[in-house]
Protein backbone atom coordinates (compact mmCIF):
# COMPACT_ATOMS: atom_id res chain seq x y z
CA UNK A 1 0.00 0.00 0.00
CA UNK A 2 0.99 3.32 -0.77
CA UNK A 3 0.30 6.56 1.23
CA UNK A 4 1.36 10.00 0.19
CA UNK A 5 3.07 12.45 1.95
CA UNK A 6 2.90 16.02 0.93
CA UNK A 7 5.17 18.51 2.42
CA UNK A 8 5.40 22.09 1.48
CA UNK A 9 5.51 21.74 -2.28
CA UNK A 10 7.18 18.12 -2.25
CA UNK A 11 4.71 15.08 -2.97
CA UNK A 12 6.72 11.43 -1.44
CA UNK A 13 5.11 8.04 -1.74
CA UNK A 14 5.80 5.72 1.02
CA UNK A 15 5.44 1.89 -0.23
CA UNK A 16 4.51 -0.05 2.82
CA UNK A 17 5.13 -3.50 2.14
CA UNK A 18 2.08 -5.89 3.04
CA UNK A 19 3.79 -8.14 5.03
CA UNK A 20 4.82 -4.73 7.10
CA UNK A 21 1.47 -4.15 7.78
CA UNK A 22 0.76 -7.74 8.75
CA UNK A 23 3.69 -7.85 10.94
CA UNK A 24 3.54 -4.21 12.91
CA UNK A 25 -0.06 -4.84 13.39
CA UNK A 26 1.25 -5.68 17.32
CA UNK A 27 3.43 -2.47 17.29
CA UNK A 28 0.14 -0.34 15.75
CA UNK A 29 -1.94 -1.75 18.87
CA UNK A 30 0.33 -1.55 21.39
CA UNK A 31 0.39 3.01 19.51
CA UNK A 32 -3.34 2.64 19.99
CA UNK A 33 -3.01 1.36 23.73
CA UNK A 34 -0.53 4.65 24.60
CA UNK A 35 -2.49 6.56 23.10
CA UNK A 36 -6.25 5.57 24.65
CA UNK A 37 -4.25 7.41 27.76
CA UNK A 38 -3.90 10.66 25.92
CA UNK A 39 -2.14 12.25 24.43
CA UNK A 40 0.03 15.90 24.13
CA UNK A 41 -0.54 17.11 20.58
CA UNK A 42 1.20 20.89 20.09
CA UNK A 43 0.32 22.39 22.80
CA UNK A 44 -2.88 20.70 23.81
CA UNK A 45 -3.73 17.34 25.74
CA UNK A 46 -5.99 15.12 24.44
CA UNK A 47 -7.78 13.22 26.98
CA UNK A 48 -10.18 11.14 24.26
CA UNK A 49 -8.28 10.50 20.74
CA UNK A 50 -10.47 9.88 17.84
CA UNK A 51 -9.53 7.79 14.86
CA UNK A 52 -8.54 11.06 13.22
CA UNK A 53 -6.36 12.72 15.74
CA UNK A 54 -4.37 9.41 16.24
CA UNK A 55 -3.23 9.33 12.91
CA UNK A 56 -2.24 12.84 12.69
CA UNK A 57 0.19 12.07 15.70
CA UNK A 58 1.47 8.93 12.99
CA UNK A 59 1.71 11.75 10.53
CA UNK A 60 3.87 14.18 12.56
CA UNK A 61 5.92 10.88 13.67
CA UNK A 62 6.49 10.36 9.78
CA UNK A 63 7.39 14.14 9.62
CA UNK A 64 9.94 13.69 12.30
CA UNK A 65 11.27 10.68 10.85
CA UNK A 66 11.49 12.51 7.30
CA UNK A 67 13.68 15.38 8.81
CA UNK A 68 15.79 12.53 10.28
CA UNK A 69 15.73 10.64 7.30
CA UNK A 70 14.80 7.48 9.15
CA UNK A 71 12.37 5.85 6.43
CA UNK A 72 11.97 3.00 8.31
CA UNK A 73 9.90 4.69 10.92
CA UNK A 74 8.18 7.01 8.35
CA UNK A 75 7.08 3.66 6.61
CA UNK A 76 6.01 2.00 9.65
CA UNK A 77 3.95 5.24 10.56
CA UNK A 78 2.04 5.42 7.18
CA UNK A 79 1.74 2.11 7.85
CA UNK A 80 -0.27 2.79 10.80
CA UNK A 81 -2.43 5.35 9.28
CA UNK A 82 -3.20 2.75 6.20
CA UNK A 83 -3.92 0.00 8.50
CA UNK A 84 -6.82 2.46 10.62
CA UNK A 85 -7.84 4.32 7.67
CA UNK A 86 -7.17 2.05 4.43
CA UNK A 87 -9.23 5.06 2.34
CA UNK A 88 -6.68 7.14 2.57
CA UNK A 89 -4.53 7.78 -0.06
CA UNK A 90 -2.14 10.43 1.87
CA UNK A 91 -1.73 13.09 4.45
CA UNK A 92 -1.04 17.06 3.82
CA UNK A 93 1.46 18.12 6.65
CA UNK A 94 0.91 21.53 8.44
CA UNK A 95 4.37 23.07 8.57
CA UNK A 96 3.43 25.54 11.39
CA UNK A 97 3.88 23.02 14.05
CA UNK A 98 0.19 22.54 14.66
CA UNK A 99 -0.53 18.54 14.88
CA UNK A 100 -4.21 19.35 14.69
CA UNK A 101 -3.85 20.58 10.72
CA UNK A 102 -2.58 17.70 9.20
CA UNK A 103 -4.73 16.52 6.55
CA UNK A 104 -6.12 12.99 5.80
CA UNK A 105 -6.56 12.97 2.25
CA UNK A 106 -9.22 11.15 0.07
CA UNK A 107 -7.27 9.84 -3.58
CA UNK A 108 -10.25 12.51 -4.72
CA UNK A 109 -8.28 15.13 -2.68
CA UNK A 110 -5.12 14.22 -3.24
CA UNK A 111 -5.12 14.41 -7.01
CA UNK A 112 -6.21 18.56 -7.05
CA UNK A 113 -3.85 18.45 -4.46
CA UNK A 114 -0.43 17.71 -6.45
Amino acid sequence: MILNVLVSDQAYSLDVPDEMMAECEEFFAGMDKDMDKGWQMSSRWVEDMNLEQRCQVAADRILSAMDNHNKDVATMMAGYILSRVPQVAGVRMNMEGEMFEHELLSAEQLQTSL
